[in-house]
């Protein structure tokens, strides 16, 4: 039987904690490591859908990307949505890990994944970790914040886009097109502007992320860097379906699967 306790574990040796950001709340956020698990969801974000799909479904344990709680709490009663949510998973004996940004800058993270799936050549963190734990003398893990690469052919905005839509399922595409040829390629998953001014020092001609601010369009305008933005959902959530996998593969016993109750709160109302 397979325990709470294992699979932090594993999510450790897959996104070492040590890769989260100082402000970020990462590891199990809610359970006992001595649970015995069968069933397993992972999300994107703990919303009233997916928390009442894995109350429904039996789970006694989600991974999910976003954590909750984010921030220290006070108290936790159901006057809120944070705490409504929390309530009923532990009423459940449903346990909670979240690896947020340490999926995000693993080397088989979020933003490796995209790197991978737009066809990047040779990718590289934007934002390398600063002491590197090396398996060998020999092997340099690539690990960090964000990812930059060069594509295998020029292409304009507009073709870009295009192929990242067919690759990235639920893109809302919104951009910044300093009509340019795109070679080099910078990525962010997420709320990934902070990371654009690094895009910029590496020479990329676009700069791929979930969302960013007016400013931060603004200045990838002003410094001659094109944007794409596909949406926050759409930038993480096939990941999220991608990690239900490999758990699968490393747990065969499990019963593993990507909420299909939640969906992209963002719609395309004209």
């Amino acid at each position: 039987m397979t325990t709470v306790r294992e699979l932090a574990q594993w999510m450790e040796i897959i996104a070492p904690r040590r890769l989260s950001e100082d402000w970020d709340n990462t590891g199990l956020l809610l359970g006992d490591f001595q649970r015995d698990v069968r069933r397993l969801m992972t999300c994107l974000t703990l919303t009233p859908e997916s928390v009442d799909e894995a109350v429904s479904e039996r789970a006694e344990m989600v991974i999910s990307h976003h954590p909750l709680p984010f921030r220290p709490m006070k108290s936790l009663t159901t006057a809120d949505t944070g705490g409504r949510l929390l309530w009923e998973l532990a009423s459940r004996g449903i346990s909670v890990y979240s690896p947020h940004t340490s999926w995000d800058s693993a080397s088989s993270g979020i933003n490796a994944q995209l790197a991978e799936l737009v066809g990047l050549h040779n990718p590289m963190p934007l934002l390398p970790e600063k002491a590197p734990h090396h398996s060998s003398e020999d092997e340099t893990p690539v690990i960090g914040g964000g990812r930059f690469g060069d594509l295998a052919s020029p292409l304009e905005l507009e073709s870009f886009a295009k192929l990242v839509a067919s690759q990235v399922p639920n893109c809302r595409l919104r951009g910044v097109d300093c009509r340019r040829v795109l070679r080099r390629v910078g990525i962010a998953c997420g709320s990934g502007g902070s990371l654009l001014s690094l895009a910029v020092m590496q020479g990329c001609d676009v700069f791929l992320t979930g969302e960013a601010t007016f400013h931060q369009c603004l200045e990838a305008k002003a410094a001659g860097v094109s944007m794409l933005l596909i949406g926050h959902f759409a930038s993480e959530k096939f990941a999220m379906n991608r990690l239900a996998e490999l758990c699968k593969q490393q747990f065969p016993a499990l019963e593993v699967w990507g909420s299909r109750a939640e969906q992209d709160p963002v719609r395309q109302l004209m």
